[in-house]
C-alpha cells in the first residue's frame, strides 16, 4: 500500500514484523554468531588478497595504479598546461570553445592515460575524441572512448559508476539542450560528490538554423541550481584550457563545460601561469577612461561585452569588463576579491548572456540592465538569431546608458 511504502512504521508494526521473522534482537543489534559468520566469510579472502598486493608490488607499473586509483594528476600535466596556454595566448586564434575543447583534450588526454572519453552519438559535434583515442568495443575492451549512442541519461549513469569504482576518470559529451534527459544522472552525481565531466556543446541560440528545440535558453540557469556542480562557460581558448585544468583538480564533485558552436574572438591575450577560470570571475579589462560602468558576460557574449566596452571607452566611459565563467567558483572565493572584481556598488551594471535572466540579479541586482532571452529562439542562422533578439553590441552600451 502507499502508507507502507511511504510511511514510518509504528511499535506495533515492528513487534509484528520480527514476529514473523522470527527476529527476538532489539534495534540495531547484531548477534554474535552472525557476527562471526560474517568475518568468517571475509577472511576467506585473505590468500586472494594477499597475492594481489604481491603481484602489484612486484609490478613495474605499480606507481601508475595506485596514481590512477587515488585519482591524482599525473606528473608535469601543469606545466604542459601552462605552456600550451602561453602558446595559444600568443597566437590569438577565432575558433568556437568546442573546437577549443577538443584542442585541450588533445594536450591532456595523452598524459592522462586513465581519461576515458565517450559522446551519445555526437562526437564529431562535441569534439571529444582525442587524438590517439581509440574506441571500446566488444571484445576488445582496450580502447579508452566509448560510442554511448543515443543516450544521454544510461551515458551519464555509466559515467558515474566509473567514477565510483576509480581508477578512470570519465567524460563525455552531447548537446546542451540535451542535458534534460541526463540531468538525473547529473544530480546524483553532484549529490555523491564525485569526479565526473560533462561535456556540453551548442550552448544557446547560437546553435543557429536547428530552431528553438535544440537551442537552450534556460539550461544554464538550471544546471548552475544543482548543488556542488560546477558549470563552465569559457569564452575563448585560453579560458576553456583553464576550465579543463580546474574541471580535471576538482575531485569532490562533477563539472560541466559549456561551449559553443560558433566561432568566437579571442578575449584573453594574456598567457599569464595563473588559472583565473579558477576563481569563478574576474576582471578581463579595466576601465581606461573615470569608471562609470562595468559589463559582465560569459561564454560567447564576453565577446559582446569587449564590443561594448569599447564603444563607451570612445564616449569616455570608463567601463570594466568581467568575465563569469563558473559562478560556484566565484562564490567559493573571499568576499574582498568579490568585492575587487565586482567594482563599486555605484557602477551601472549590466550582464549579457544569451540564456535567461535568472541568477544573474546576485551580481547586477535588480535594477540591473540584462541584455539575453526572455523566451525560446528562433530558426535562422546564429547572427540573425543574435540581432532580432537584440544581443548586440548597441542593445548593451543603450542599457548601460540608462542606468548612469
Amino acid at each position: 500500500t502507499a502508507k507502507a511504502h511511504g510511511g514510518p512504521y509504528g511499535e506495533a508494526e515492528v513487534a509484528g514484523a520480527k514476529a514473523n521473522l522470527g527476529w527476538p534482537h532489539g534495534a540495531f543489534v547484531i548477534p554474535d554468531e552472525l557476527l562471526a559468520a560474517w568475518r568468517a566469510l571475509g577472511e576467506k579472502g585473505g590468500p586472494a588478497h594477499a597475492a594481489w598486493q604481491a603481484r602489484l608490488a612486484a609490478n613495474a607499473q605499480k606507481a601508475d595504479f595506485v596514481r590512477a586509483m587515488s585519482g591524482t594528476a599525473p606528473a608535469g600535466l601543469d606545466a604542459v598546461i601552462a605552456e600550451t596556454k602561453a602558446a595559444w595566448a600568443a597566437e590569438p586564434k577565432s575558433l568556437a570553445t568546442r573546437q577549443w575543447s577538443g584542442a585541450s583534450l588533445d594536450v591532456i588526454a595523452p598524459l592522462w592515460p586513465d581519461m576515458v572519453g565517450g559522446s551519445a552519438d555526437l562526437t564529431g559535434s562535441n569534439n571529444t575524441k582525442a587524438k590517439g583515442m581509440e574506441p571500446v568495443t566488444a571484445p576488445g575492451f582496450g580502447g579508452r572512448y566509448i560510442h554511448y549512442g543515443i543516450r544521454e541519461h544510461g551515458m551519464a549513469a555509466a559515467m558515474n559508476g566509473m567514477a565510483l569504482h576509480g581508477g578512470v576518470l570519465p567524460y563525455s559529451g552531447t548537446f546542451l539542450v540535451f542535458s534534460d534527459y541526463a540531468r538525473a544522472s547529473i544530480r546524483l552525481s553532484a549529490l555523491m560528490g564525485i569526479r565526473v565531466i560533462y561535456v556540453m556543446t551548442h550552448d544557446s541560440i547560437g546553435v543557429g538554423e536547428d530552431g528553438p528545440t535544440h537551442q537552450p535558453v534556460e539550461h544554464v540557469a538550471a544546471l548552475r541550481a544543482i548543488p556542488n556542480l560546477a558549470v563552465f562557460r569559457p569564452a575563448d581558448g585560453v579560458e576553456t584550457l583553464e576550465a579543463w585544468q580546474t574541471m580535471l583538480a576538482r575531485t569532490d564533485g562533477p563539472s560541466l563545460i559549456v561551449l559553443t558552436r560558433q566561432n568566437l574572438a579571442p578575449a584573453r591575450q594574456d598567457g599569464s601561469a595563473e588559472n583565473l577560470v579558477a576563481r569563478g570571475g574576474y576582471v578581463l579589462r579595466a576601465a581606461i577612461a573615470p569608471e562609470k560602468v562595468a559589463l559582465f558576460a560569459s561564454g560567447s557574449e564576453v565577446e559582446i561585452a569587449l564590443a561594448a566596452r569599447d564603444a563607451l571607452e570612445a564616449e569616455g566611459i570608463g567601463t570594466r569588463i568581467v568575465s563569469m565563467p563558473c559562478w560556484s567558483a566565484f562564490e567559493a572565493q573571499t568576499e574582498a576579491y568579490q568585492d575587487t572584481v565586482l567594482g563599486l556598488a555605484s557602477l551601472a551594471r549590466v550582464a549579457v548572456e544569451a540564456g535567461i535572466r535568472q541568477g544573474w540579479d546576485r551580481y547586477i541586482g535588480r535594477a540591473g540592465g540584462f541584455v539575453g532571452m526572455s523566451g525560446f529562439g528562433a530558426s535562422a542562422p546564429y547572427k540573425a538569431l543574435y540581432q532580432h533578439f537584440g544581443i548586440t553590441k548597441e542593445a548593451v552600451v543603450s542599457a548601460a546608458k540608462a542606468r548612469l
